[in-house]
């Protein structure tokens, strides 16, 4: 899911959906304008699924996707590897999710034991790991 914004309300830190990728945005900078032109963004992310870089350059003005973020929690059924087994709290759905390799989530590794609770997010229909 997603909705509309502008260019200009994206700041360091939200998120903007770039080559069909959820990112997380890393840098903004916007050029003054021209004589006859309007003022430019160039923005760099780094995509919330995969981790691979993203850059666009647009005009502030411009309509932008922003991703809606759902922020839930589950509980822990199993661990397997690096691989979890989780029910959702509110839903009572089960679901399988991988840990990423990066050190970011070398914390929830070593909380991951059947029974704990753990957050995640669901963006775009798939479930990631709150980092």
């Amino acid at each position: 899911m997603k909705r509309q914004g502008e260019i200009r309300e994206i700041k360091k830190g939200s998120f903007l959906i770039m080559d069909d990728h959820p990112c997380k945005i890393v840098s903004v900078d916007i050029s003054a304008p021209g004589k006859h032109g309007h003022a430019k963004a160039r923005i760099d992310g780094f995509s919330m699924f995969d981790g691979s870089r993203h850059s666009t350059i647009s005009p502030t003005h411009a309509k932008c996707d922003i991703p809606i973020i759902d922020k839930r929690q589950a509980q822990i059924l199993s661990v397997s590897g690096n691989r979890l087994q989780l029910m959702d709290n509110a839903s009572y759905e089960t679901f399988e999710i991988d840990i990423p390799e990066k050190e970011d989530f070398n914390d929830i590794r070593a909380k991951a034991q059947p029974g704990n609770q753990i957050d995640y997010w669901v963006v775009m229909e798939r479930h990631l790991l709150k980092t």
